[in-house]
C-alpha cells in the first residue's frame, strides 16, 4: 500500500485491477475542508489517461512492477521471441503486446520487458538506436543540414524523416521516444 501524499511521478498503483502509472499530482490544501491529492493517471496497458482525486493520506495498492533485461532473438509468424539474459528462458509477445515501438526492434537488441505478475505491460526499447538506412531519395549536390527533409526507410522497415543529405547505406541514430532523426553514426 502507497500513502496518496507519497504519489511522485512514475508511481505505480493498482486500481479496479488495472496498473496506472502516476503522470501528473497536485497537493490541494483548500482554506476550508481537508486536503487532497488530485492526480493525472496513466493506464500502463493501454495508455489512455483519467483524472483522479485522492484525500490526502488515503492508501491506494502500490502494483510492484518487475523489470528484466530481455534479448530481441527472432521473429515467428507473428509472435517476437525475447530471451531472458539470465536465465536463457524464452518469451513469446505478440506485435500488439509491444505496440508501436516494434518498429525498432533489430535481432540482438536488449530491451526491458515490465511484467506485472505473469502479465508483460510494456517493452521498453533504448532512447536512442542507429539503424541503416535502406530506401530513399537520392541526395543532390548542394544539400544542406538546414535544408529541408525526407522519408528514409531504415532496415527494421521504419520510416523517419532525415535531412537531404543523407544517402542509403548511412547508418542514423533515431530517438525511439518520438521518432526523430539524432545524427550520423560511424
Amino acid at each position: 500500500m502507497i500513502s496518496s501524499n507519497d504519489f511522485r511521478t512514475g508511481v505505480t498503483i493498482e486500481l479496479d485491477g488495472v496498473v496506472w502509472r502516476v503522470v501528473e499530482f497536485l497537493h490541494v490544501k483548500p482554506g476550508k475542508g481537508s486536503a487532497f491529492v488530485r492526480t493525472k493517471l496513466k493506464n500502463v496497458q493501454t495508455g489512455s489517461v483519467i483524472e483522479r482525486t485522492f484525500r490526502a493520506a488515503e492508501s491506494v495498492p502500490q502494483a510492484t512492477l518487475e523489470k528484466n533485461t530481455m534479448q530481441y532473438t527472432y521473429r515467428e509468424g507473428e509472435q517476437l521471441v525475447f530471451m531472458d539474459m539470465g536465465t536463457y528462458e524464452e518469451t513469446r509477445l505478440s506485435e500488439q503486446q509491444i505496440g508501436d515501438r516494434v518498429k525498432y526492434l533489430k535481432e540482438g537488441m536488449e530491451v526491458n520487458v515490465v511484467r506485472w505478475g505473469e502479465q508483460v505491460l510494456e517493452v521498453e526499447l533504448p532512447n536512442s538506436v542507429v539503424l541503416e538506412v535502406t530506401q530513399t531519395d537520392p541526395g543532390i549536390k548542394g544539400d544542406t543540414a538546414t535544408g529541408g527533409t525526407k522519408p528514409a526507410t531504415v532496415e527494421t522497415g521504419a520510416e523517419v524523416m532525415v535531412p537531404l543529405f543523407i544517402t542509403i547505406g548511412e547508418r542514423i541514430k533515431i530517438d525511439t521516444r518520438n521518432d526523430s532523426y539524432l545524427g550520423r553514426e560511424s
